[in-house]
């Protein structure tokens, strides 16, 4: 069952701007928050998923648990960026023991990387439909050595790791257990992070198309920094300031307008290449997620650029959040960020 402590997981989202940790517990009335936190770390101590000084990040992670009085120490981590491939195969039919066998020289083919150097899951789709000798597989690799400086910061933290996921996997599970889609429907999740958007394109329940490019909000705070000569960290409060004295309104707008421009180009880029592989299959909505995905601007101009609708994701829609446990004004305003976390939660030890 999954509400029994032995199964039960926390999830970890190790981000290079914030660190989140949720617990959900499942009962009769359904899944409900047990636990949430989130706090902030010091810029360049994780960049673009390389982990730059353990032991602070690993401190960080500790105060997180200590503060929210998380007090299960079984954890779920996810990993991202471009350390990690997710590709749809076809390959001949054959057994999951037999895959089990095979997969790396079915995989060596697809892999950027020294076969050596990754690790490597996969999960049966089904039968190719264009070819009954066939099947889909979906293909994971991720290097070693980003697994392993993950698994070290949880045992820096007295964690015990049990499952390394990936990031666009966790916020499909949180969307897909919050939404329901229909069977042939199509439908963009796009997390937008400090330093790395992740694009995850469903068909019904299934993922069909990935990719993960080097853009996020940090790109914002860089280009105030910039302008007005500040750290990167005065750089984040003035962002989010209705007011101040180092940067005007229409200057603070002009930034997000012309960086919110670049990622659309991006995310276009990243649709039209789906496109270009599945014609007939129109995107009808888009869901964000992470820190880009509360910018007004993004949603209205990404909805102009694709023809879709635009919304950002509630992770905790359908779980019952106890408003004198939590604060839920709190809880709604940083939804979109506690996404790939509550996604994580919801995985149990036996989970393939």
């Amino acid at each position: 069952m999954f509400g029994a402590k032995r199964t039960r997981l926390v999830g970890l989202d190790i981000g290079s701007k914030t660190i989140k940790a949720a617990e959900i517990v499942e009962g009769k009335k359904g899944y409900s928050l047990s636990k949430f936190g989130m706090i902030d770390i010091s810029p360049g101590l994780i960049e673009e998923g390389a982990v730059k000084n353990p032991e602070a990040v690993g401190d960080t992670i500790r105060s997180i648990f200590k503060s929210y009085g998380i007090k299960n120490h079984n954890v779920v981590l996810s990993i991202g960026g471009y350390s990690v491939i997710v590709k749809k195969i076809s390959i001949q039919n054959a057994s999951e023991e037999q895959l089990q066998e095979t997969i790396h020289f079915e995989a060596e083919q697809y892999i950027p990387f020294d076969i050596n150097d990754v690790n490597i899951d996969f999960q049966i789709l089904g039968e190719n439909k264009n070819n009954p000798n066939q099947m889909n597989v979906l293909l994971v690799a991720a290097k070693k050595e980003m697994i392993n400086d993950y698994i070290g910061l949880a045992e820096l933290a007295n964690l015990e790791p049990r499952i390394i996921d990936v990031d666009a996997f966790a916020l499909q599970n949180i969307f897909q257990m919050n939404y329901k889609i229909g069977e042939d429907e199509n439908i963009a999740l796009i997390d937008i992070g400090a330093s790395k958007t992740s694009l995850n394109i469903l068909k019904g329940s299934n993922s069909v198309f990935m990719r993960d490019v080097s853009l996020g909000c940090g790109q914002i705070n860089q280009k105030i920094a910039a302008q007005i000569d500040c750290s990167v960290e005065q750089a984040e409060s003035i962002k989010f300031r209705e007011s101040n004295d180092k940067i005007s309104p229409e200057d603070l707008s002009d930034i997000i307008s012309s960086v919110v421009a670049d990622w659309c180009t991006e995310i276009r880029r990243a649709l039209d290449f789906f496109y270009s592989t599945y014609p007939d299959d129109q995107i009808r909505k888009i869901i964000l997620s992470g820190g880009g995905g509360n910018i007004q601007e993004l949603r209205q101009l990404l909805a102009v650029e694709t023809s879709a609708e635009v919304s950002t994701i509630n992770p905790f829609q359908s779980i019952y959040v106890d408003s004198d446990k939590f604060d839920t004004e709190y809880l709604d305003k940083i939804a979109p960020q506690a996404a790939i976390c509550m996604g994580l939660a919801t995985r149990k030890v036996d989970d393939k």
